[in-house]
């Protein structure tokens, strides 16, 4: 599907993340879970979305990374034990064990092993950029986080590291809760680990955000609850269509290169069913296309998940103006009714104002 020579592109946990805010595209879950270059994709098809990190902002990252974990992640660790354990032995040093191994699949295995181990021993262990696995959509998803810290009593915590600042105590609220949507991705790719592992460790439903403090490269951290994005991503991921079933909906050999033609590879990207939402424009690289074909059809859709919702089985505007005047819709229907009384009420009120009556806007 990718087409011939094209390397897969790794489905990290932000993608993640997003897919199970819309478990409805199927044509997000198919070119994810394929592996395609949606960037490159919305390119080729003349709707290219401005995404990602600017450089800039990914040295500085980088930077502000490499000075959290320095000295054997001792900040790091200090900061968890401060804000997740402070019951617990301060960490005077921590073992740091060596992940490397070939492929995804041997990083899994090396960071499920090391995983063990620290457990078992019972003392401070940071695993930096650990490899874990999960399952979406019966295909398996590769994610990295920043770090996983094993605790002295075994249990097991997410470190989310991110360049956004903390300005006097609070941090913007938005790219809060994206973190907390990713780390909660984390925390269930851990649960997994640690359900073949007995007695099962407890993986912890509180996650470490560190950030820089104000306008300064030091790191200030805080515990972030992330029960709820947790049980919403597991519940939102097990309602996604497997990938095999949304694939033999397909014609036969389609394929999604960036190198074929703009009709052919517009064809094909169109056979494959989307559900556009406004929120797709801020986690999809496809949203422009998928917003430009929304509105070109009129769908309700591209107006919000919140009116698509209250209007039922209407699904274009033209369906919804032509209720709103009286010339569709069944009258007992209550999005019907509802339409009918607005305009009803604005006629009233235009009328009032001298400027005219119109049925409908």
């Amino acid at each position: 599907m990718r087409g011939p020579g094209v390397p897969a592109r790794a489905m990290d946990a932000r993608a993640l993340a997003a897919l199970a805010a819309n478990p409805g595209c199927d044509r997000r879950a198919l070119l994810d879970g394929a592996g395609v270059d949606k960037a490159a994709l919305a390119s080729a098809l003349g709707a290219p979305a401005a995404f990602g990190q600017s450089q800039f902002a990914f040295v500085r990252g980088h930077a502000f990374e490499a000075r959290v974990k320095a000295d054997g992640g001792a900040e790091l660790l200090r900061l968890v034990h401060r804000h997740l354990d402070p019951g617990a032995e301060p960490p005077e040093r921590a073992h740091v064990p060596d992940l490397t191994a070939v492929g995804p699949e041997g990083r899994t295995a090396r960071t499920a092993l090391a995983l063990r181990e620290a457990t078992a021993a019972g003392t401070w262990t940071l695993l930096d950029h650990p490899m874990l696995a999960l399952e979406v959509a019966g295909s398996p998803a590769f994610l990295e986080p920043d770090a996983v810290v094993v605790h002295p009593d075994g249990g097991w915590t997410v470190v989310e590291i991110k360049s956004f600042p903390v300005l006097d105590g609070s941090a913007d609220p938005a790219k809060v809760g994206a973190a907390a949507r990713q780390a909660a991705v984390y925390v269930l790719a851990l649960e997994e680990v640690a359900a073949r592992l007995e007695p099962p460790p407890r993986v912890r439903e509180r996650v470490l955000l560190v950030c820089p403090k104000d306008f300064s490269n030091l790191p200030t951290a805080s515990a972030v609850d992330v029960r709820k994005q947790r049980a919403v991503t597991a519940r939102q991921l097990t309602r996604l269509t497997r990938l095999e079933e949304i694939a033999d909906a397909l014609p036969e050999g389609v394929c999604f290169s960036p190198e074929l033609p703009a009709e052919e590879l517009t064809a094909a990207v169109e056979a494959v069913p989307a559900t556009y939402a406004p929120e797709c424009l801020a986690a999809c690289e496809l949203a422009f296309h998928c917003r430009a074909r929304a509105r070109a059809e009129g769908a309700v859709t591209a107006l919000g998940r919140s009116v698509r919702a209250e209007l039922g089985g209407l699904t274009t505007v033209e369906e919804v103006l032509a209720a709103a005047r009286g010339e569709a819709g069944e009258a007992d229907d209550p999005a019907v009714a509802a339409l009918r009384r607005a305009a009803a009420l604005r006629a009233e009120a235009l009328g009032a104002a001298g400027q005219g009556v119109a049925p409908c806007p």
